[in-house]
């Protein structure tokens, strides 16, 4: 698919970037793979594969944990699946691999006993998909089982007592697999090979719990005698070998990143904010649908149901058009996943690439509505575009975010830049302490395991043992509790169990929202948007977590208002920064709900405010924050009266735009700024991680302060709005309500901060009207 006419000739289009299309390399099949696995691969029509493929399979086949970072479609399952099926469909072992029954442990010599191998994939979904991949490669005696929590009694005895290949979850791992190892046995002591599927998943808190259970499975695999080469695949991130070195505990990794698959032309658009993204991301996703098939990706659940109902007002076939997001029962994410599959949807509007069940490309067009937070999750959701032999086109809709807005105007930050590196947190104490202690009751925990868990497992197990969480014994430490150790702990949640959003009249349950989101989604009265459809809250049962919801069509919205502050706990590291001091620490966070005001939907106009009655929640992570002394701020020519607004737009646009200098989403991070904060004794600025514990985010701020806080000045300059805009200063998530807000003041203030004084003119020039205001018409292909 060309670029149609109707979106070339829009005056939205900002910067056009051409893509070549890219042929592709072969190489001949490694030595050790048997005639009957080359054959099963031609069947397939493989008849050679890529280089990078060989050479990923290759490494791990010498005994080496392997990252296979390369794009979207480009082969990564028959890099592994060599590997995995020479030693378990084969018997072929790789390098130094030791499993019970061996009758030696060089390369080549066959086993006794059959040797096994895991497959790990974030979705159910995945390894549903990897079953009917291996099934249609048709080896004779080799068995494939998934395991997950859908599996019936019989599947999961087959998968522990007879299968080869088994593909499952971290979850089942983490709650079934692990606790009972004594009765998986078999699968965990003949293990050679993992395979981490998807792994730039595994990033932030939900990252560092991954780890933790790998880690967990290294340790019990070596206590029955395994020692399994790991392959972690990924769509393209920067150091690989770093973020698989960190998910599985060790330094020994070989990255593999040169993609020698061949891919179509590619034209990437970038739109300028047009003031309507809902629309316009509407208007691209039904225009290229009428064309081909299309995915559009969105920045929140509400605006990928929004975007869907749009789209299907403006397509001839409506039913061609769905939503896809987070919080969808299991039948439902399925019925999607197959219609989009089959063809039978030509259009999708889903929360992002990384929510999708299911490996979906070969799109004709994909449409980003609003920058996803890092270029790691622009490629990957670009990615999705391209099939043989067909040019295709991704489009990013930039929304009014200082972001998005700065990235338009410099476009070389998104085309010649390299991908940002992954944090993975695994350090974490809020998250490896708790799988200490399942680790403990797997089998006594002792201080050789710093091996698998780092240098702080036995601090953290004394820390744990004071709390009583541990037993100290002279075998080491053990869990002396009759409870399951696994069951407080959720890997996708730092909150605990998901509310259920239950419709009140039939009882069935349409839906899931995370617990940390419940008060400000599903509180009494709150608008709750599912599939296209809204509801009403009735009511909310905070010990069964239910919120039970009716059907309503009211020409109103919901938004949460809430009230935060940071104390800070230790301040880490210090340094002179401009006129003012840069700091980072541990802070404790306390956010309480307070009300809710009503929008009009249409004009966004707010109706009135309502008083919430929530309990504060608090949480401890880490942050980075400045200060300026009250004798630099008496000389910065901003009136007392408004400095609080002057702070408070400061922290914004700086929260806006540190996805570009630090690999995160402007949702994985928050802020507070006040004119004098009790534990500096001055005004100050926070920008701190929202996760427990902390993610490294805003310490990566810290270390690049002196571009981020240069950038947020240019974008607070170069904004051509007059007092303060969502491409500035107006954040989406504020819990004040953007008030008060000061953006020339917090030019002067940032410019002082940075020891860059502005004379009156760049003062006037940041507070001047808009004279070159973006196009503001939606697009639309269907006109």
């Amino acid at each position: 698919m060309a670029v149609p006419a109707w979106l070339a000739d829009s005056d939205a289009v900002a910067h056009t970037h051409h893509r070549e299309a890219r042929p592709g390399r072969t190489a001949e099949w490694p030595v050790w793979a048997s005639s009957r696995l080359k054959h099963a691969f031609a069947r397939q029509g493989i008849e050679r594969p890529w280089l990078h493929q060989v050479e990923a399979a290759e490494a791990a086949h010498a005994g080496r944990h392997v990252a296979l970072a390369t794009g979207t479609a480009s082969g990564k399952s028959l890099a592994y699946l060599l590997p995995v099926l020479a030693a378990t469909a084969d018997g072929v072992l790789p390098e130094g691999c030791r499993v019970p029954g061996a009758r030696g442990e060089r390369s080549g010599l066959r086993v006794t006993s059959r040797p096994t191998a895991l497959y790990i994939a974030p979705t159910k979904a995945l390894a549903h998909d990897q079953l009917r991949a291996c099934e249609e490669l048709g080896v004779p005696d080799w068995r494939v089982a998934t395991l997950d929590g859908d599996s019936d009694p019989d599947e999961r005895r087959f998968a522990r007592e007879f299968a080869s290949y088994v593909l499952t979850n971290p979850d089942m791992l983490h709650r079934s697999v692990l606790p009972q190892h004594a009765r998986f046995a078999r699968l965990l002591g003949g293990l050679t090979h993992v395979v981490v599927d998807e792994a730039h998943r595994y990033k932030g808190l939900f990252g560092a719990h991954v780890s933790a259970v790998l880690r967990r499975l290294r340790r019990l695999a070596h206590h029955y005698g395994a020692d399994p080469i790991f392959v972690c695949a990924s769509a393209t991130i920067a150091e690989p070998e770093s973020i698989a070195a960190a998910l599985i505990g060790s330094d020994d990794v070989v990255a593999v990143t040169d993609d020698a698959s061949p891919r179509p032309a590619l034209d990437v658009v970038l739109l300028s904010p047009t003031g309507h993204l809902t629309e316009t991301a509407a208007g691209l996703l039904a225009g290229f649908a009428r064309e081909g098939q299309a995915l559009a990706f969105t920045t929140s659940r509400l605006q990928a149901e929004l975007v869907a109902i749009r789209a299907k007002e403006l397509s001839p076939d409506p039913t061609t058009i769905a939503a896809y997001r987070g919080g969808y029962l299991p039948t439902d994410r399925r019925s999607i996943e197959s219609a989009l599959s089959q063809g039978r949807l030509s259009g999708v509007a889903s929360t992002n690439a990384l929510e999708l069940g299911i490996d979906i490309a070969g799109m004709d067009a994909v449409v980003t509505a609003g920058f996803p937070g890092t270029l790691a999750a622009f490629w990957q959701q670009v990615g999705r575009a391209g099939r043989a032999g067909r040019d295709a086109v991704a489009v990013l809709a930039a929304r009014e975010d200082p972001l998005d807005a700065y990235l338009v105007q410099h476009p070389d930050l998104i085309f010649a830049r390299p991908v940002e590196r992954t944090v993975v947190p695994v350090e974490n104490p809020f998250v490896l302490g708790p799988h200490l202690c399942a680790a403990a009751q797997e089998r006594p925990l002792t201080e050789a395991d710093a091996a698998w868990f780092g240098p702080d497992t036995v601090r953290l197990a004394e820390s744990l043992t004071r709390q009583g969480a541990l037993r100290r014994r002279a075998l080491g430490w053990f869990w002396p509790h009759a409870s399951r150790a696994v069951d407080s702990i959720d890997l996708r949640s730092a909150q605990g169990k998901a509310y259920e959003v239950v419709d009140q009249a039939t009882g069935r349950v349409i839906g899931q929202v995370d617990a940390g989101a419940a008060d400000r989604t599903v509180h009494p009265e709150a608008i709750y948007v599912h599939q296209g459809e809204t509801w009403l809250v009735q009511e909310v049962d905070e010990a069964d977590r239910v919120a039970l919801v009716h059907r309503a069509d009211p020409a109103y919205y919901t938004q949460p208002q809430s009230l935060s502050d940071v104390r800070i706990l230790t301040t880490e590291r210090s340094r002179p920064f401009g006129s003012g001091t840069l700091s980072s620490g541990t802070v404790e966070l306390t956010s309480q709900v307070t009300s809710y005001l009503r929008r009009d939907s249409e004009s966004g106009e707010v109706w009135d405010q309502t008083p919430l009655e929530f309990p504060a929640r608090h949480l401890t992570t880490r942050a980075t924050w400045w200060t300026l002394p009250e004798a630099v701020l008496a000389g910065c020519g901003v009136d007392l009266l408004d400095l609080p607004g002057a702070l408070h737009a400061a922290e914004h646009c700086a929260i806006g735009l540190l996805p570009a200098f630090v690999p995160c989403d402007r949702w994985d991070i928050g802020g507070l700024s006040t004119l004098l904060h009790p534990d500096t004794g001055t005004a100050t600025v926070f920008v701190h991680d929202g996760l427990p514990g902390g993610s490294g985010l805003a310490e990566r701020g810290f270390d690049r302060a002196d571009a981020w806080w240069a950038a947020t000045l240019d974008r607070l300059l170069t904004c051509p709005c007059e007092q303060g805009c969502p491409a500035c200063v107006v954040s989406p998530k504020c819990g004040s309500g953007n008030n008060p807000l000061d953006k020339a003041g917090a030019a002067a203030l940032v410019a002082l901060l940075l020891g860059r004084p502005l004379d009156a003119d760049r003062r006037a020039a940041s507070a001047q009207p808009c004279s070159t205001r973006p196009a503001t018409g939606a697009l639309s292909g269907t006109a």
